[in-house]
């Protein structure tokens, strides 16, 4: 595979955009290149290209190691550049869907989505179907035979959490999931009945004025059933001030698996909390940073 790099750019542009939920939207990109995209996990991760500062449509030449041309444009030309989830790939109708959480126009990637028209045009780095190995960029990978599982997600990682209940969905004897999901709106808890197998908890902030994390810290805390061996609490290292935690389950166990992405705050709480108070085996849960409160998204 020489030559051949696991992630490629594409350049796609939108084909149309669908209204999910109040605070989530669905965008549709199109285009020839996307026949060479794929999708390794459903938590996979992407890279999103949108306008520069000064409004120039991002035009990354496909020859090169895409961040080093970044880096080289003068500042207020360099695409603004952030992570999302692969939500769908399409190669036969060439079209692949991401889910953007709608914060408003104070961010770049959410007012693009906002205001976005079909026809306009952005570029992605993802996982380059041409290569044959695996490309990286995702954390979700269970042990064969999991029997119980543990999802925890904000509404930034509630893409991939979907992702995952669809994957887990299509098992013969799918694991027995606890999942807890937190949105802004009660509007945004979408129907997921159909995964019978997985007790889910919608947390929605609103309804009670709560902070962003403080329904998740408190339905796990009261709700989550943790693995019989747990108890012996282990001696955490703390991240630095500014550190985003993010922690790959390596288990080869398949009694248990978890999987907590959400703000990094959050996230660090929610570890401190299974691991450090419970005694969940660290090696038995990933905790991801999926953002940090305070940067602009």
């Amino acid at each position: 595979m020489a030559g051949v790099q696991g992630y490629r750019l594409f350049n796609v542009q939108l084909v149309h955009k669908n209204q999910i939920s109040p605070s989530l939207l669905s965008l549709v990109f199109g285009g020839p290149e996307i026949a060479y995209m794929k999708s390794d996990s459903p938590d996979q991760r992407i890279k999103m290209l949108f306008p520069s500062e000064d409004g120039s449509i991002p035009t990354l030449p496909q020859q090169g190691e895409w961040y080093s041309l970044l880096q080289a444009l003068p500042k207020e030309k360099r695409p603004v550049v952030r992570t999302y989830t692969l939500r769908h790939v399409d190669r036969e109708r060439l079209e692949v869907t991401v889910e953007f959480v709608s914060h408003g126009t104070e961010g770049p990637a959410s007012a693009w989505a906002i205001n976005s028209l079909p026809g306009d045009k952005i570029q992605i780095v993802a996982p380059n179907a041409e290569y044959s190995q695996d490309s990286g960029g995702y954390e979700w990978t269970p042990p064969k035979g999991l029997r119980h599982g543990l999802i925890i997600a904000d509404e930034t990682a509630l893409p991939a959490a979907k992702g995952i209940l669809e994957l887990l969905a299509v098992e013969q004897n799918p694991p027995q999931i606890q999942v807890f999901l937190e949105v802004p709106e009660e509007g945004d808890c979408v129907d997921l009945s159909e995964f019978s197998f997985a007790k889910i908890h919608w947390l929605a902030r609103k309804p009670v004025n709560a902070t962003h994390g403080e329904c998740l810290l408190k339905a796990v805390r009261e709700n989550a059933q943790l693995p019989k061996r747990a108890g012996v609490a282990e001696e955490l290292n703390e991240e630095a001030e500014g550190e985003l935690l993010w922690d790959k389950a390596t288990t080869a166990s398949n009694d248990f698996y978890g999987w907590v992405a959400a703000e990094s705050t959050v996230v660090k709480l929610l570890r401190r909390h299974l691991i450090g108070e419970c005694g969940v085996n660290h090696d038995a849960i990933n905790f991801m940073a999926y953002w940090s409160k305070g940067r602009v998204r």
